[in-house]
């Protein structure tokens, strides 16, 4: 049989209670059931169903998915499909990725006036690109 992927699961079950522990109280609700959900994916804990080959006679019991949307088991499949769909999309040319980063003192006001900042960000991004771009 040939070697098992590690799987954020198991990471989550190996490293979880402990990092839970010490992120006590900085952990939303919301962040702490995706752990969960991941954790219990495709286990006995969602319950399952046996699959049975009327050919051979095999049982093969199959889990419950938890249907999470950042569950990487449960999402994969449509993440691929996404990416190709994407993809499709390109025209044939040369792209690049350009990351532009906020100081932390203008992340932290971005953090409350989002669609301000990010409206002069992407304005004042886009001038910057226009001028690049004009430079040989």
């Amino acid at each position: 049989m040939g070697h098992l992927a590690l799987e954020v699961a198991d990471i989550f079950h190996t490293h979880g209670p402990a990092w839970r522990k010490a992120q006590q109280g900085h952990l939303s609700l919301g962040q702490l059931k995706v752990m969960s959900a991941i954790e219990q994916c495709r286990s006995a804990a969602l319950g399952g169903h046996v699959l049975h080959c009327d050919g051979c006679g095999h049982d093969q019991v199959a889990y419950n998915s938890c249907r999470n949307r950042h569950c990487p088991k449960c999402q994969a499949s449509a993440a691929k499909r996404w990416l190709a769909d994407r993809q499709a999309d390109l025209l044939p040319v040369d792209y690049y990725h350009v990351v532009f980063i906020l100081p932390v003192p203008i992340s932290a006001i971005a953090y409350y006036n989002k669609a301000a900042i990010y409206r002069l960000l992407f304005s004042r991004q886009a001038t910057c690109m226009v001028v690049l771009s004009k430079n040989p």
